[in-house]
């Protein structure tokens, strides 16, 4: 059932008992776009359990909740003076719902209460929704082409203003 935008979204960060659930969240909602990507890509896009346990050891992971469900996740990882923002993701039938601007917010704040002030991340120049997404929170990017085991990626940074 979608996800509407009037609906409450609560962002919490995630415990290790959510790792099923963000599991679940990445595959769906990166399965559409599987064809597009190449196997093991697809694979490093997709992590299985035990791979979000190893990342909730690196940095803070956080979900987004609709009446209890997990319908969003997106994790972090300092890299040497900047905040990575990785495994972003949103269910197909909470797009829109503003579950994914929320998910960024929080990382924001984390990362400025953390005294960083440079995000990036790097996304696939065929996830039109999630490229529109960055940009409208104020990324943009920063460096040609790259790839993840043959998916072509691109780099996007925010820079931050301490209040």
């Amino acid at each position: 059932m979608p996800v509407q935008k009037s609906t409450r979204i609560e962002i919490r960060r995630a415990d290790p008992a959510d790792a099923p659930a963000i599991a679940r969240v990445l595959l769906e909602s990166f399965l559409e776009f599987k064809a597009l990507y190449t196997e093991a890509g697809f694979a490093a896009t997709t992590p299985e359990v035990d791979q979000i346990l190893r990342r909730m050891q690196e940095g803070p992971v956080w979900v987004a909740l609709c009446d209890e469900d997990v319908i969003g996740t997106v994790a972090a990882v300092i890299r040497g003076d900047a905040v990575y923002i990785r495994g972003m993701a949103v269910l197909p039938a909470a797009r829109g719902s503003g579950a994914g601007a929320k998910l960024l917010k929080r990382v924001e704040d984390w990362a400025l209460r953390e005294g960083f002030l440079r995000l990036f991340l790097s996304t696939t120049p065929f996830l039109d929704s999630a490229i529109h997404l960055y940009e409208k929170a104020g990324f943009q990017r920063i460096s040609g082409k790259h790839d993840l085991f043959g998916t072509p990626l691109f780099t996007m940074e925010k820079t931050l203003s301490p209040s």
